[in-house]
């Protein structure tokens, strides 16, 4: 396979991603995505921050959160989260530091 096609497909497996996380499943809650495969919604946003930034395109995080999610994240928010109980929070501390923060230091 020719390394164009390989991109191609890859950004297509991304966009089924998203439009399956989006569209397909917005019921699923970033918390339990975090805690159960150790990254979410948030993460792929900023996953895509970074890559257009490592590319000297600039994106705050915001904007990265609003072209993942298609609208500002406080409105996807208010549409699609619910409250997470005590022990989905606990949980997710120890995946966020396993997951978030070891890419980070």
């Amino acid at each position: 396979m020719d390394p164009q096609t390989r991109i191609e497909l890859e950004a297509a497996a991304f966009r089924r991603l998203q439009k399956h996380l989006m569209e397909d499943r917005p019921d699923v809650q970033n918390i339990d995505l975090m805690n159960l495969a150790g990254f979410c919604r948030n993460c792929l946003s900023r996953w895509y921050q970074e890559a257009a930034n490592e590319r000297g395109i600039p994106m705050t995080k915001e904007e990265g959160r609003e072209v993942f999610y298609g609208m500002p994240y406080d409105a996807w928010r208010a549409q699609n989260q619910t409250e997470a109980s005590a022990e989905k929070q606990a949980a997710f501390e120890v995946a966020f530091k396993e997951n978030v923060l070891k890419d980070k230091g």
